[in-house]
Formats: structure tokens, C-alpha cells, sequence
């Protein structure tokens, strides 16, 4: 009996930490009176919605490159691929590049990114 409390501790363990991933992915209310708020929640890539899954930040100029069409970026030191159906293609009423991460077992992904408006 006492090979399974690990078991079950270790299970409620990963349960709680990804309810807690969940909930810090989730919008905590700091922008609700921005009046870009609505845009930035209709905003999907072909990977789905972009702020229902992933916290969005702006990147610097050096976090991100276009090559061929192609777009990467620089999250936590880490160079990433930006698949092409992450790409937002609408205009950035933001102005700023921006990326939307998810952090997996697998490593970093981008569930979105939406370059600059290159003013």
C-alpha cells in the first residue's frame, strides 16, 4: 500500500501543476479598460485563438528575424521556428512584434506571432 501514495502523490503533483499553468495562461484582467483589449481577444492564428491559451509579449527587434519568408524567434535565449500557420496575417494595430509561447514537455512552441508594423 505504501508503493502507491507515491504514485498517487506524484499524479496529483503533475494535476496541480498543470491547473496551474492553466490558470497563469489565462488573462488576469490588467488590460481589461485597453481599448485594444477586444482586438487582441478576436486575434487567432491557424493555430486557434492567440490570448485563450498563451500569454503574449513584445519582442525587441534582436528576439526576432525574417529569412526567406520565414519568420523566428528568441524566447528565453532559445532560438524558435515560427511555423507558418502561427503567422497572424491581419494588420498590427499594436505596432510592437509580438509572440504568444506555449511551454511544453517538448520544449517552447509558438501558438502565435504577429510581426511589427515596420513604421
Amino acid at each position: 500500500m505504501s508503493k502507491k501514495i507515491p504514485v498517487l502523490g506524484t499524479a496529483l503533483g503533475i494535476l496541480v501543476a498543470a491547473f496551474i499553468g492553466a490558470v497563469q495562461a489565462r488573462d488576469d484582467g490588467r488590460y481589461s479598460l485597453s481599448p485594444l483589449k477586444p482586438w487582441f481577444d478576436s486575434l487567432r492564428s491557424g493555430k486557434g485563438p492567440c490570448c485563450s491559451d498563451a500569454d503574449g509579449f513584445a519582442l525587441s527587434d534582436p528576439d526576432w528575424e525574417s529569412k526567406s519568408g520565414h519568420y523566428r524567434v528568441r524566447v528565453d535565449n532559445e532560438w524558435i521556428d515560427v511555423p507558418d500557420d502561427a503567422v497572424i496575417t491581419e494588420p498590427n494595430r499594436a505596432g510592437r512584434t509580438m509572440v504568444w509561447p506555449i511551454k511544453g514537455s517538448l520544449g517552447t512552441s509558438i501558438r502565435c506571432f504577429m510581426p511589427g508594423s515596420m513604421t
